[in-house]
């Protein structure tokens, strides 16, 4: 796990060291920079797998003109290893680097599919003066490039690119609007008009100036006849294999364990597989509602693992909070939860862990699966009456349903309505607040991204929304950089593309049962104490402190919306946009 950066084309001056700088968070075991005619490759490491001086990058290949840098794991690089080794490669050293190195060397760009793991790369072919970049299937690691000033830049964090000086100012009104919408920024937009981030699952080729995106991986639901017994059985395998695969390291893996579902089943599958003396990491608030810590401290005396629990309140909180925004990369609703456990293990000395996010989306755990379809329904009804949406919108006390008027604004389809259910300010109150940040005219922008939901059964289409839009641009980007702000690699055993590509074939009635039944009975290990609880989600009191010891810090941000009483995460959202901008 580590940082990366680099320019192919016209060289910009002091971009290898300001980069380095900018990085060196992620990286803080060593670091790398190559420079030829027209190239700048820069690293800063974060040593998982061989931790010799063999693993350094950025790494070459001499005798093709090869050169990489990589940001990730790859979980089956012993296999494929082996497999070249059979083909006569000989090897200068153990790490997956060169693994992905010699690998492209043999098979060129189609080598990506062969990858089990979370990546981003980039190769440069000095022979073909080509480079060419990749990054994993689900998104797990982030890649932002921009091709301004004749050259390609990329980099592991956007604010690289914005320190450096590729990156440009002006602001993406659409990037704005879907921010307000959702609480994230959805790729391959980002807040900086001239910035993009290479969607999951795709690649892309750079040559001369000419840049070429391709996707080599799409989200694919084929489901065939499964009994009951079979789903599970099926299931429980995919699961240990995962498992099995993350746990693949050098140093120790330890879990964040929140008392749910997800991560104790984590745990109790690495028990399974024979990992012992494990590490496990929770937090404790100071809401009886939201704290799940004395669960969680209970599962880990069940499985006998070394339990480290941090109890956090509101003071506790806002002193880590400066930190927090520090490593802000772009503005979302979440990630300080994150950012403190993150911060917790590294200090116990931690420096990779599990992390059961993934869970919910591939296994039915959302209440969007039970309430979306209905919304839809709804829509559909009330889409012969026009005017009844923007009535709703304008004048309805509550937000939810404001939120609805703006669905019936639009064509009732599944993923509109998805949508309003994640939402956070309307569509006609989003509009008002990317006009006010970008200055201009926003009437004619749409937010939306384009995604094309997979055919077949609408809880499969549920889950298609909740991997591609929700987990990928708000969960994934937000535990990438407020773990690696730390120098803690966050490794998600759930969202892995065998795991996926096997329990995908489960049919949506099975797979997405309501409170993530096939997951639980695939793990029949799980306590009763974990499994007969309601779900409440891995959160911290925010309303609670922004109403208390937190009031001032954001009293500026509740002025501003467009919304007379704004939710806590409305408010949220426009101050955590201030501060960003603040910084860029």
């Amino acid at each position: 796990m580590c940082g990366i950066a680099g320019q192919f084309g016209r060289k910009s001056p002091d971009f290898a060291v300001q980069a380095l700088v900018a990085l060196r968070h992620r990286g803080p075991d060593g670091h790398g920079i190559w420079e030829a005619d027209g190239v700048t490759l820069v690293h800063t490491r974060l040593a998982i797998i061989d931790l010799s001086e063999d693993g350094r990058q950025p790494m070459h290949c001499p005798e093709s003109a090869l050169s990489i840098v990589f940001n990730g794991e790859i979980y089956n690089f012993r296999e494929l290893r082996a497999s070249l080794e059979r083909d006569g490669v000989i090897f200068r050293s153990h790490s997956d680097t060169e693994v992905l190195l010699r690998l492209y060397q043999k098979e060129g760009p189609e080598m990506v599919g062969k990858l089990r793991g979370m990546f981003a790369f980039a190769i440069w072919d000095g022979r073909e003066q080509r480079a060419f970049l990749a990054r994993d299937p689900f998104g797990i690691k982030p890649l932002y490039y921009t091709t301004g000033g004749g050259r390609l830049s990329f980099a592991s964090e956007l604010k690289v690119l914005q320190k450096t000086g590729q990156a440009g100012t002006q602001l993406d009104p659409a990037a704005l609007m879907g921010f307000f919408e959702t609480g994230s920024v959805a790729e391959p937009r980002t807040l900086l008009k001239e910035v993009s981030c290479l969607p999951a699952g795709h690649q892309l080729f750079w040559k001369a100036g000419h840049v070429e995106e391709r996707p080599y991986w799409t989200l694919q639901f084929e489901p065939g006849e499964t009994s009951p017994q079979e789903a599970v059985n099926l299931t429980r395998s995919a699961l240990l294999d995962s498992v099995r695969h993350h746990f693949v390291s050098d140093v120790p893996v330890g879990i964040f364990l929140s008392g749910g579902i997800d991560s104790t089943a984590l745990l109790a599958l690495a028990k399974e597989t024979g990992q012992s003396e494990l590490s496990s990491f929770s937090i404790g608030v100071d809401d009886a509602g939201l704290d799940e810590s004395s669960l969680a401290a209970r599962t880990a005396q069940h499985f006998d693992t070394r339990h480290h629990e941090l109890k956090l309140n509101a003071r506790l909180a806002a002193e880590s909070f400066q930190h927090f925004l520090a490593h802000m990369d772009q503005p979302s609703i979440d990630g300080f939860n994150t950012f403190t456990v993150a911060g917790f293990a590294r200090q116990q000395g931690m420096k990779v862990v599990l992390s059961g996010l993934g869970g919910d989306e591939l296994f039915g755990g959302y209440p969007s699966f039970q309430k979306v379809p209905h919304l839809a329904q709804m829509a559909r009804l009330a889409s012969h009456v026009p005017a009844l949406g923007s009535a709703m919108e304008r004048f309805m006390p509550s937000l939810p349903l404001r939120r609805v008027g703006s669905l019936l604004q639009q064509e009732p389809t599944l993923l509109h309505s998805w949508r309003t259910f994640r939402g956070l300010f309307t569509r006609r109150d989003a509009r008002t607040l990317a006009a006010r940040y970008a200055g201009c005219d926003v009437s004619a922008v749409d937010a939306a991204p384009d995604i094309a939901l997979p055919d077949g059964d609408v809880l499969d289409q549920i889950s298609a929304c909740e991997l591609s839009l929700y987990m990928r641009n708000q969960l994934l980007k937000d535990s990438d950089v407020m773990s690696m702000a730390h120098g803690l690699e966050l490794r998600v055993p759930l969202v892995d593309r065998i795991l996926f590509e096997t329990v995908s074939r489960i049919p949506a009635a099975l797979r997405l049962r309501a409170g993530k039944q096939l997951l639980i009975e695939a793990v029949p290990e799980l306590p009763a104490w974990v499994t007969n609880q309601a779900k409440r989600g891995f959160l911290f009191p925010y309303e609670k402190w922004l109403s208390a010891e937190w009031g001032t810090d954001f009293a500026d941000a509740t002025s501003r919306s467009p919304d007379a009483k704004p939710t806590w995460y409305q408010r949220w959202a426009v101050f955590m946009l201030e501060r960003w901008l603040e910084h860029r």
